[in-house]
């Protein structure tokens, strides 16, 4: 039977399960299951879902953009995007390595559940944030925040709440469970 299980990886810690000779902390740290792997990755300074399988097949198709599996981020960004900045990044940003698919992208309230950041995100009182809540269907390196960038409203915070119709729910940063089947 197939092992899939949902992550929520913190802040600082790498998506992948070795490191060699540094002392960084990858997945291990938080995972003691065998014969499991990422479907896909987040970045070191990114948070929230990952997905994890023994199943290759499933692997790719949840990690391959071929598949088109939605990814919903919440993005607490520098100031506040006005609905020109919105428009662009619903229909697809143009970064160096070439255009984006469309996002659906809307301004969303900072979510109440959310987990203190260590260390916390800089705060500027001259520059007010917002929050935004993205989905994408490809998988560009730094995606969501080159995107947020290009329109110019630079990432703080990332977090992934969904892969497809999983969803990361209220798992604590550093903690998994068995996906529901």
């Amino acid at each position: 039977m197939t092992r899939i299980i949902l992550f929520n990886k913190p802040y600082d810690c790498l998506s992948q399960f070795t490191d060699e000779g540094t002392k960084r902390t990858t997945l291990a740290d938080f995972i003691d299951v065998k014969g499991v792997y990422a479907a896909g990755r987040l970045d070191r300074d990114s948070e929230g879902l990952m997905v994890l399988t023994d199943d290759g097949k499933l692997q790719a198709r949840i990690a391959h953009p071929k598949h088109k599996l939605p990814k919903t981020y919440l993005a607490q960004v520098e100031g506040v995007p006005d609905e020109a900045a919105l428009k662009a990044l619903r229909d697809g940003v143009r970064l160096k390595d070439g255009p984006t698919a469309p996002a659906k992208a809307m301004l969303t309230a900072e979510p109440d559940w959310l987990w203190p950041r260590t260390p916390p995100v800089r705060f500027r009182k001259t520059v007010p944030d917002s929050w935004l809540q993205l989905t994408i269907t490809e998988g560009k390196n730094r995606q969501i925040r080159r995107m947020t960038a290009a329109v110019g409203h630079p990432t703080l915070r990332l977090i992934r709440i969904s892969i497809g119709d999983w969803r990361l729910g209220d798992l604590a940063p550093g903690t998994w469970i068995d996906a529901p089947r």
